[in-house]
């Protein structure tokens, strides 16, 4: 699968250099928010600009390289059920809620928009978004006191997976 998963082998190795260490992007805000910065607002403007079409093409390439790092971390060989348990840390799953929440959210009016320009009646006014974005801002935070406060006690959770 290293041929086909965009950064797949990068990210595995960077992560790998994490777990065995406990150093690195994921335990230094300094260098993990910023992408993390980035790849909310090139999702964001993908998803608004394409009715979530190009948003689901970011967010599936994003899961695939952090999936291949997970398998990779199982093939590994060290510690297969923990690897399959703990490899998706709990504030990764936590983003990949909010960009589900706000995907929707921004592809709703270039939809709309689109309906109308087919001749297509309005659809019904859907309720207001204002809960949804507000939710997935309280997944980002909490993503972020999460990493903050356990990137490093995770790296040692998974460091087992890793055979020596």
């Amino acid at each position: 699968m290293a041929r086909v998963v965009p950064n797949g082998p990068d990210y595995r190795d960077e992560m790998f250099a994490y777990v065995r260490s406990g150093l690195g992007r994921e335990s230094d805000p300094s260098r993990f928010l910023p992408q993390h910065v980035l790849h909310l607002l090139a999702f964001s403007l993908l998803s608004a600009g394409s009715g979530g079409l190009l948003g689901i093409l970011l967010g599936a390439v994003l899961i695939d390289y952090m999936s291949f790092y997970v398998g990779s971390l199982v093939a590994a060989g060290g510690s297969p059920a923990r690897a399959l348990l703990f490899g998706w840390p709990p504030w990764a799953i936590l983003r990949v809620a909010a960009f589900v929440l706000l995907g929707v959210c921004l592809a709703e009016p270039a939809l709309l928009a689109a309906r109308r320009r087919i001749g297509r009646p309005p659809a019904p006014p859907a309720a207001p978004r204002r809960t949804w974005y507000f939710a997935a801002g309280a997944l980002l935070l909490s993503d972020v006191i999460l990493k903050l406060a356990f990137a490093g006690d995770w790296a040692r959770i998974l460091r087992p997976c890793l055979v020596p």
